[in-house]
């Protein structure tokens, strides 16, 4: 340790001493009763500086004994400065590991999604070769295609979950209009499984990114599409209360497990409805979540085995104010 780099630390001491000196000197100048004496100010001057260089050589012997005793330098104790120094760096040093953790997890999260991602993409993928050798079915053709498209939206989505401030536009959306797009989309899976609709949505005005929420909604729909049996039943409808209002999506399908339940919104999370009836990613409400939390919304459910799955898609029911002050900025 430099006799420069110690005196850097005791600075405060120094300032503290020479402060002292000044206002003892200004004491004596300005008293009436006292002759002042430049000489006598010198010689005291000095005098100090000398015990002032005679005290701090001191405590840097002592500190480089200490430094010695312990054997390791990284760990010195100058003073209570350099403690709350090292004490910053050490606090520095734990917050980059921490980040250096979560960038090493987030990087397995996605090596093991894009390896399921892959797997899963291949059959409908290996179905489509095998159709263009055999006579074509539409029904199965579009299916596996509306399959591989629910993949690769799974997969775009997931790519841009972490920059997801980069690419999102906060407007009024009709809730309405959004759903009934989505249902329109998956319009042939409800006529060939012969899935009762039942539409009860009023026109509601909220506050999203309407790219955003048509995945979501997609993936919730399709996920009731999924576990409902051939001539069942999907009711949608809207609502509200004096806080928020509220989006309903019930199928009288297979239902979820209690134990289940709880995790349904896990990344990965396939459940026994995944392993048992249909192939499953396990990234569909995982993503809807992410996505309805960085909107501001939230996403509910309920379920009784055997009988139905509800998913409830709540958003806040005051206008943001701080978002019509922006609109109104950006008017001409």
């Amino acid at each position: 340790m430099r006799f420069i780099q110690f005196l850097k630390y005791e600075k405060p001491y120094i300032v503290l001493i020479v402060f002292i000196f000044c206002m003892v000197s200004a004491v004596f100048y300005t008293d009436p009763n006292m002759t002042w004496s430049w000489n006598t100010f010198l010689y005291a001057g000095a005098l100090t500086l000398f015990v002032l260089i005679i005290f701090f050589l001191y405590r840097y012997q002592q500190s480089l004994r200490a430094i010695r005793a312990r054997g390791d330098e990284d760990h010195e104790n100058l003073s209570l400065e350099a403690a709350s120094l090292q004490h910053l760096f050490e606090e520095k040093e734990r917050e980059h590991i921490r980040s250096l953790n979560q960038i090493h997890e987030k990087q397995n999260e996605y090596y093991d999604f894009i390896v399921s991602w892959f797997h899963e993409i291949k059959t409908p993928i290996s179905v489509l070769r095998l159709m263009q050798q055999t006579e074509i079915d539409a029904k199965i053709f579009h299916d596996e295609v509306s399959r591989i498209e629910h993949y690769v939206d799974q997969a775009l989505y997931y790519a841009k979950l972490d920059n997801f401030n980069q690419d999102y536009d906060i407007k009024n959306c009709d809730l309405d209009q959004l759903v009934k797009e989505v249902i329109k989309t998956h319009s042939k899976t409800f006529i060939s499984k012969k899935i009762r609709l039942r539409l009860q949505i009023e026109p509601t005005t909220i506050q999203s990114d309407p790219k955003w929420l048509q995945f979501i909604l997609n993936q919730l729909i399709s996920n009731c599409l999924k576990y409902t049996q051939e001539e069942g039943e999907i009711k949608i409808e809207t609502g509200s209360d004096l806080k928020e209002k509220q989006l309903i999506i019930r199928d009288n399908g297979i239902g979820i497990e209690k134990t289940d339940l709880p995790r349904i919104f896990n990344r990965g999370f396939t459940g026994s409805n995944g392993r048992t009836y249909t192939k499953s990613t396990g990234m569909g409400l995982y993503l809807a979540q992410q996505l309805s939390n960085k909107l501001g919304h939230y996403i509910t459910c309920t379920s009784e085995t055997g009988l139905y799955t509800e998913f409830a898609m709540h958003f806040p029911k005051n206008v943001d104010p701080y978002f019509n002050m922006q609109k109104n900025a950006m008017r001409p």
